[in-house]
């Protein structure tokens, strides 16, 4: 697989990635997003090949094993994630470059595998209870699905330092300004 340059962001739920990735693709015309397989089922509005591609667990486990992932992991009990070749060779064939919405292990994954050519950069929410509240108005989980969640971003939270750059974002237009210049300065290298 050829290389181009890459671009991660992690984050525990609700700490704001999705909104700073989509925010920065409006920006970058050359930023395209790395739409990830999973096991699990849609929630809320989610389309199959938009928010991810929606497969079986068996397909998954098919594709595990003829090795069309870049990487992958079990989540949730049940719940696989990954990022096919397919779909980085996709976006580096159209000239652009990868970016990534993806769960803490899979980018610290994603690092190790693009080295140089990977940007990470995790985004922090300023605490756990704003975590909570940030959940619960999405309006998309269970109490125990957002219980489940917050018990993991504490969990998550400690791979931070294993990423190029920590975003804090308790200011949403202050964290979408040093999304910016990180992201303006990685492509410009």
């Amino acid at each position: 697989m050829k290389q181009g340059k890459v671009i991660i962001f992690c984050a525990p739920s609700g700490s704001g990635k999705s909104t700073i990735v989509q925010h920065l693709i409006e920006l970058y015309p050359q930023l395209e997003f790395s739409i990830s397989a999973t096991s699990r089922a849609p929630r809320g509005t989610e389309v199959d090949g938009k928010e991810y591609y929606f497969i079986t667990e068996k397909e998954f486990r098919s594709k595990v094993a003829e090795g069309e992932f870049v990487e992958y992991q079990e989540v949730y009990s049940g719940s696989l994630y990954g990022t096919l070749k397919s779909e980085v060779e996709r976006i580096w064939s159209h000239g652009s470059v990868v970016i990534f919405d993806i769960d803490v292990c899979g980018g610290v994954n994603l690092k190790k595998i693009f080295g140089e050519n990977a940007l990470s950069v995790f985004v922090q929410a300023p605490s756990i209870e704003v975590l909570r509240k940030r959940l619960e108005g999405r309006g998309t989980d269970t109490p125990e699905a957002i219980e489940k969640r917050l018990a993991k971003a504490e969990f998550e939270m400690s791979f931070a330092p294993k990423f190029d750059y920590i975003l804090i974002n308790d200011d949403l237009e202050k964290a979408f300004a040093e999304a910016e210049k990180l992201i303006g300065d990685f492509i410009a290298k």
